[in-house]
């Protein structure tokens, strides 16, 4: 424990260098207006930022996208609350009572619960992270390249079972990742394939391409076809923040909490990420809360429980990211993009070999936190000021941001047609309901699992059943068939049930 303090007071010290403090506010505000402005996502805005980090150092770059994950889960509260827009699907569930609240006559009240939800989630989420990373780490020692594989595997089917549109559409969409991912020359081998006689494609397809093209340029395409039919903002009068009485906050407590808490676990399971944290608190506290028969009528649970959680998430989701190498969420699936770009592959090794720069990262998730909370604090006023761009202009800028990112990665104009290519793709997913996030996962952790399942097969003398007789690999395996398991059986189950009142 005493090291990890040492580490940790080394770690605040770096992040109060110049670069590093500059880094967490602009990405405090970055975040904090991708949130605020319709139609660009968190996971959109921190993949159109990640281009620009290519020159920077690796500790810069995760503790910006960092700063913008965490505020990103923030930014959307204001428009829910002032406007009834959810500027991301996380703030959906707040909207129900932060809404109301504030057509109750006090929207200061609802943006204040929001904030002081979002400092204890954050507060608690760090403080969690800080104590679980280095102890799933030290676990992860243990393990060799079949353990490497099934941890793989089960955050490929972790993204899979939580894929919006069915299970086959996200087996299709993660197929579709694997077979890009495959694309170039093959790591054990030598050999050359899918190039299509291309020397680019030689080198293989930059993941970054495909999530610009896929998030970036699909959704941009997406609001084309709808004409940017943006709903009109009504103009509001009181956009500033009261926050609670320390007896007010006393008397939700358990369920503050309790919420976090939640959050926090939800963020661990790979795939899961903010959203899911959200809507599990909110429908919680629909069940088992104390006033749960007056959710939806502007009460603070109904506002505390989702943000609370949806930020308590994002130290969730980079406990495996970090310890294991697996991102827990969309947002950390750039940011291991990220590590990639600066060569360096998160798991245990690296709390070994970059134990300073991982405990800057943790400085800067707390410190990000605070300077979150400060900020939007003051500056609610022109934050919302934003809702006054157009969305076509603000769809121009981000296909100006998806030109430069893919430009900048190999400086070939091939880059930029593969990046059309996948914005199609992207936004023929949308248009169909197939998940995005198993094709940029597989993307990311196909050459991952195919360098594990190649080396064991190499270690073991190609045994394959070497992944299930493994204490630890075959447990693994056995809960990624559960995983998948349990929505097969509740589709199953749903189509038995639908039959059966068609005959009836």
């Amino acid at each position: 424990m005493l090291d990890i303090l040492a580490q940790l007071g080394s770690g605040f010290i770096s992040c109060f260098e110049p670069a590093n403090i500059a880094m967490i506010v602009i990405g405090i505000l970055v975040g904090l207006l991708v949130g605020v402005l319709p139609g660009l996502t968190l996971v959109m805005g921190v993949i159109l930022v990640l281009p620009f980090t290519y020159k920077m150092d690796v500790t810069g770059s995760i503790v910006l996208l960092t700063a913008m994950y965490v505020s990103g889960t923030y930014g959307g509260a204001f428009t829910s609350i002032l406007f009834r827009i959810p500027g991301e699907p996380i703030h959906v569930p707040l909207l129900w009572d932060g809404y109301a609240m504030a057509r109750a006559g006090k929207p200061s009240k609802a943006l204040g619960w929001t904030l002081v939800a979002a400092l204890g989630g954050g507060v608690l989420s760090w403080f969690i992270m800080v104590v679980l990373t280095k102890p799933v780490a030290d676990f992860a020692l243990r393990f060799s390249t079949p353990e490497y594989f099934a941890i793989v595997v089960f955050g490929l089917a972790s993204v899979i079972a939580l894929g919006r549109g069915g299970l086959a559409k996200a087996f299709i969409s993660l197929a579709l990742g694997l077979l890009v991912a495959s694309v170039g020359t093959d790591a054990i081998y030598g050999s050359y394939r899918f190039t299509l006689g291309l020397p680019l494609l030689a080198d293989g397809i930059e993941f970054l391409v495909v999530m610009v093209g896929a998030y970036g340029v699909g959704e941009v395409l997406s609001r084309l076809e709808m004409g940017f039919a943006g709903k009109p903002i009504q103009k509001i009068s009181d956009a500033s923040t009261e926050l609670p009485t320390l007896k007010e906050i006393s008397e939700i407590k358990g369920m503050f909490l309790r919420s976090s808490l939640l959050g926090n676990i939800i963020g661990i399971v790979p795939g899961a990420g903010a959203t899911i944290a959200s809507f599990v608190s909110y429908g919680v506290e629909s069940q088992f809360g104390r006033r749960k028969t007056e959710l939806g009528h502007g009460i603070a649970e109904g506002i505390v429980a989702p943000q609370s959680a949806a930020t308590a998430s994002v130290g969730g989701a980079l406990i495996p990211l970090l310890a294991l190498g697996l991102p827990g969420s969309g947002a950390t699936a750039v940011i291991l993009g990220a590590f990639t770009l600066h060569g360096i592959q998160p798991g245990p090794q690296v709390l070994i070999t970059s134990a300073g720069m991982i405990y800057t990262i943790f400085a800067s998730l707390l410190l990000g936190v605070l300077v979150m909370c400060v900020i939007g604090y003051f500056a609610i006023r022109p934050l919302v000021k934003i809702l006054d761009f157009p969305e076509a202009v603000v769809s121009a800028f981000v296909m100006i941001l998806c030109f430069v990112g893919a430009m900048s990665i190999r400086g070939n104009i091939t880059d930029l047609w593969l990046m059309i290519g996948f914005g199609f793709i992207g936004y023929a997913f949308e248009r169909f309901n197939f998940p995005i996030a198993p094709l940029v996962l597989g993307v990311i952790l196909g050459p991952i699992a195919e360098e594990s399942f190649m080396n064991a097969m190499i270690s073991f003398g190609n045994d394959w059943t070497i992944f299930f007789t493994r204490p630890i690999s075959g447990t693994i395996m056995a809960v990624t068939a559960l995983t998948l398991a349990l929505p097969l059986a509740a589709m199953l189950r749903e189509r038995l049930r639908s039959s059966r009142s068609n005959r009836g």
